[in-house]
């Protein structure tokens, strides 16, 4: 039984480190796929903070408002709700630019392994999602 299309041989032989640099490929492919993830969430969660801190602009400064700090929430005044949404948002936007910056190492990594595998075995090694 021949698993490649039919009049295409395989001579190419998969060394160890051929193997290791396959596992490689894999395992940054998934760490890729779960920090994209991460990074789509936080950038929703600066989505939210950038609404609620437009709706809470127009709460009264006096007024409590009840803030989530962990499984609590505080009553807060609106002044002190408005500066913990700033440091709230530095602080995603601090997580999402660590985030990026990951992700274009690790996109940097894939290419890298990418184009050595294809140069040794061609067609005969399918990358691409």
């Amino acid at each position: 039984m021949e698993l490649l299309p039919q009049g295409k041989k395989n001579n190419t032989n998969v060394t160890y480190e051929d193997q290791q640099k396959i596992n490689k490929f894999s395992k940054l492919i998934m760490r890729k796929d779960n920090l994209e993830k991460e990074l789509l969430q936080q950038r929703q969660e600066k989505e939210y903070l950038d609404d609620v801190s437009l709706e809470i602009e127009l709460i009264d400064e006096d007024d409590l408002v009840p803030y989530k700090v962990g499984a609590l929430f505080l009553q807060l005044k609106q002044s002190e709700v408005v500066e913990q949404l700033e440091k709230d948002m530095e602080s995603v936007d601090s997580i999402i630019d660590s985030l990026e910056t990951q992700d274009s190492e690790l996109d940097e990594e894939v290419r890298v392994l990418k184009s050595s595998l294809y140069a040794k075995f061609g067609d005969n090694i399918n990358l691409e999602r």
